[in-house]
């Protein structure tokens, strides 16, 4: 029995080592050959990179061309160009448009002062029965156009006269009678042109005076249009030096009609300025130097006085043609003030309303022309360029009471 377990103890190892034997050789059939390490090489163009600690390997040193050994490119033939010179660009010169029958151009502006003086008169004179209260009513708007005292009476009486004496009044009539009256009034027979023709002794001066804020600078360069349209060289002085930008606003008006503008440092001399500009004015051979005064309170004595020196130091090289005074229309009675203080330091030669479309005051320059005994050369009706108009007659009261 003994034999038997010890037999079977046998062939069961032997069994177990055959299997073994099988098994481990399968195994070797499936693993595959042992391959080799990959052998990495950097490219030939660049330098194998640094390694650090104990995988450091001692540089190895590649062939390297010198700066003598590198052919440089040749230097190209420098050419110079000389740059363009930058062309300055002069501002363009403007043609004002003639300035007769400007006025005739512009008579709508004067719409407020129609309505209430024109077309008031006329619509008060057109009535059936002409009573005393209706004749008051006639006086009543002519003082209220500031027409003055003594010219409302005047114009009254005379009008009283002629419709009686017309009797029958058809709506022509009336017109042509108010036209003839009103012409009357304002003055057909002044001498209205502003002397701006040179003489023997040089160019015509012409000053333009006034109180702050009138537009004094604004007229200046208006006129400079008014007298280029005319056919006049003109000089500009910009002695108006207590402004700021004053000169700067009298320059753009000169050169956009070709006129030179004598200026001098903010500050200034204001007599010096006017001084060197009519100077200038000799020698270019300008037929008209307009001078553009500062603004001053009519109240202010001192600034009063330096206006007569400004006059006397410009007749050093000749008589001074006109004195123009610029009034604003809109300040009515205020502005005959200003009027008479002015004409107590320089004389006066003309006058130049401002602002005459904005105002029902239209009687002003009635008013004006009676209380200096100057006339009325100039009227500003608007804000354009060309819209400063030579006084006619004529065609105010035309504009006045309409077609």
């Amino acid at each position: 029995m003994e034999y038997v377990i010890l037999a079977v103890v046998i062939a069961v190892i032997a069994i177990g080592a055959i299997a073994g034997l099988v098994v481990s050789g399968r195994r070797r059939q499936q693993l595959p050959p042992k391959s080799q390490a990959p052998v990495i090489t950097a490219p030939k163009t660049t330098p194998q990179e640094p390694q650090v600690g104990e995988e450091a390997a001692p540089p190895t040193e590649e062939p390297r061309r010198t700066v003598e050994e590198v052919p440089l490119p040749e230097a190209p033939e420098v050419v110079e160009v000389e740059a363009p010179a930058e062309a300055e660009v002069a501002p363009a010169i403007e043609v004002p448009e003639p300035t007769a029958g400007r006025l005739v151009r512009l008579r709508s502006r004067l719409s407020r002062s129609q309505n209430s003086l024109g077309k008031g008169l006329l619509s008060l004179l057109s009535r059936e029965h002409l009573d005393e209260d209706t004749w008051e009513e006639i006086e009543e708007t002519l003082l209220t156009a500031d027409v003055g005292v003594a010219p409302t009476q005047e114009l009254v009486e005379r009008l009283r006269t002629r419709v009686k004496v017309l009797g029958t009044r058809t709506p022509d009539e009336l017109r042509g009678l108010l036209r003839e009256e009103l012409v009357e009034l304002v003055g057909k027979d002044a001498d209205r042109t502003v002397r701006s023709t040179k003489h023997e002794e040089g160019p015509a001066v012409v000053l333009v005076v006034g109180v702050n804020g009138v537009g004094k600078t604004t007229t200046t360069g208006k006129l400079a249009r008014v007298l280029v349209a005319d056919g006049r060289k003109v000089v500009l002085g910009a002695a108006d030096t207590f402004r700021a930008a004053a000169a700067d606003q009298l320059q753009t008006w000169g050169e956009r009609v070709g006129a030179r503008t004598v200026r001098g440092p903010e500050g200034g001399d204001p007599a010096s300025i006017a001084f060197d500009a009519v100077k200038e004015g000799i020698a270019e051979g300008a037929d008209t130097v307009l001078i553009d005064t500062a603004g001053r309170l009519h109240t202010k004595t001192g600034l009063m006085d330096e206006l007569g020196k400004v006059k006397r130091v410009v007749e050093k090289h000749g008589p001074v043609d006109e004195v123009l005074l610029v009034l604003d229309a809109t300040t009515g009675q205020n502005g005959l003030i200003q009027a008479r203080v002015f004409a107590e330091v320089v004389d006066i030669t003309g006058i130049v309303l401002t602002k005459l479309d904005g105002t029902a005051k239209g009687g002003i320059v009635v008013a004006v022309q009676r209380e200096l005994g100057v006339p009325v050369k100039l009227i500003g009706l608007g804000e354009g360029a060309d819209d400063l108009a030579p006084f006619e007659p004529g065609a105010f009261v035309d504009a006045l009471i309409g077609d």
